[in-house]
């Protein structure tokens, strides 16, 4: 293969590859026995300030607090709630907790609409039966003395009409 025939190679990274999540490396140089996902750090942060000002508590017990603080940070190294970082998750609590209970449509907070009265009217109008002619009549439907119309829906009268009608 000459030169002028090289194989193109592309190669696409993601950005957990480009920009790694951990904190004290820099180029080969990493700080001792790091480097420290921020977890870690802050666990390393937060146990070595209350350790200073709880020193009076815990230095009758020699080296174990410290040991313990050291095992923490160890143990934090790879720990994910629900396949997430601590960070995230706990920022995902946070806005849960900030969100308003009703919820957002369109970016904006749902809010119930105020009550209002219905205010319509009906009319009922005789409907108009084309006769064979192709003249409008007006069809009268008789109401029985009760007020009330012969029992079964609608339905069932078009389809007891249409029975007669194919007898």
């Amino acid at each position: 293969m000459s030169g002028a025939e090289r194989v193109r190679v592309a190669r696409a990274y993601t950005s957990a590859r480009r920009h790694p999540w951990v904190l004290g490396k820099l180029g080969d140089w990493t700080l001792p026995f790091g480097p420290y996902t921020p977890a870690q750090l802050v666990v390393l942060g937060g146990g070595a300030f209350a350790l200073i000002k709880t020193f009076d508590w815990w230095s009758w017990a020699g080296p174990v607090p410290i040991a313990l603080w050291l095992g923490a940070v160890w143990a934090v190294r790879g720990a994910q709630i629900a396949g997430q970082n601590p960070f995230t998750a706990v920022l995902g609590v946070g806005s849960l907790l900030l969100r308003h209970p009703a919820g957002r449509i369109g970016g904006r907070v749902a809010r119930d609409r105020q009550p209002s009265c219905l205010r319509a009217r009906f009319v009922i109008t005789p409907a108009l039966v084309t006769g064979p002619a192709g003249a409008g009549t007006v069809a009268v439907v008789e109401v029985p003395a009760g007020g009330r119309a012969a029992a079964g829906s609608g339905l069932a009268r078009l389809l007891a009409d249409g029975a007669g009608r194919a007898a």
